[in-house]
């Protein structure tokens, strides 16, 4: 005699009946494991949408990355449009022989003559770093007393670089390396200055100005700050 068979497949099963239809005891049994496999499919879906909520926010983090470098590059890009090096041979090479920053150098032709060769000033200021023919004289007695160069020679940018950044140096030198003042000087003269420092009300120690007095010199030494740290920021301090 073969063995009795249960009425209905194990529950679960493949053709299983309803647990509403089975026994008591095993219409229990077939609930919980209902129960069971509804919970571990929540527990699988809830860590599944884990996961993707992180892909996402990564996605999202490396995106937001790539937009701001992308930004940043263009802003740069602009940046060096607007603040160029330009001569870089000369300033490179008369910059180092006078020890002046470079990019000081460039902030000064900037806004002296917007990188133009052949510009001149209303007073007769020439070239890229606009240099008067007295200081001119002045600067050739220092540097280049036996060479041919001449006024006009002030049109050759390499010539207006040397002489330019000879000045410079010696601003810087004369009020202790202080910038603003140096550029003062650059522009309105180092006589204007020295009587300036010796006034209390622009100048706290005798060497160097606090304040500027005058609207150009102020404006000038305005714009060459505003360049240099432009210049800083873009091609390193």
């Amino acid at each position: 005699r073969s063995a009795a068979r249960p009425p209905c497949a194990a529950p679960g099963g493949a053709g299983a009946l309803p647990a509403s239809a089975l026994p008591p005891p095993l219409g229990r049994l077939a609930r919980a494991a209902d129960a069971a496999r509804a919970g571990g499919a929540v527990v699988t879906d809830g860590r599944n949408m884990k996961f993707f909520r992180r892909i996402l926010l990564c996605l999202v983090v490396v995106l937001a990355a790539a937009f701001l470098l992308v930004r940043l590059g263009a802003l740069d890009a602009l940046g060096r449009a607007s603040y160029p090096q330009k001569y870089t041979e000369s300033v490179a090479r008369w910059a180092g022989e006078y020890g002046v920053d470079e990019l000081l150098v460039y902030s000064v032709i900037r806004t002296e003559s917007g990188f133009d060769p052949v510009a001149e000033s209303n007073v007769g200021a020439r070239g890229l770093m606009q240099i008067t023919e007295e200081t001119f004289d002045w600067i050739k007695s220092k540097i280049a007393a036996d060479e041919a160069v001449t006024f006009d020679s002030l049109y050759e940018p390499d010539t207006n670089i040397r002489f330019g950044a000879y000045l410079l140096s010696v601003c810087l030198s004369r009020y202790e390396g202080d910038v603003s003042t140096a550029v003062a000087a650059y522009h309105s003269g180092m006589g204007l200055v020295d009587s300036l420092v010796e006034n209390s009300e622009y100048s706290a120690d005798g060497a160097t100005l606090h304040t500027f007095p005058y609207a150009q010199m102020r404006n000038y030494v305005y714009k060459i700050s505003r360049s240099y740290a432009a210049y800083q920021r873009l091609y390193g301090a």
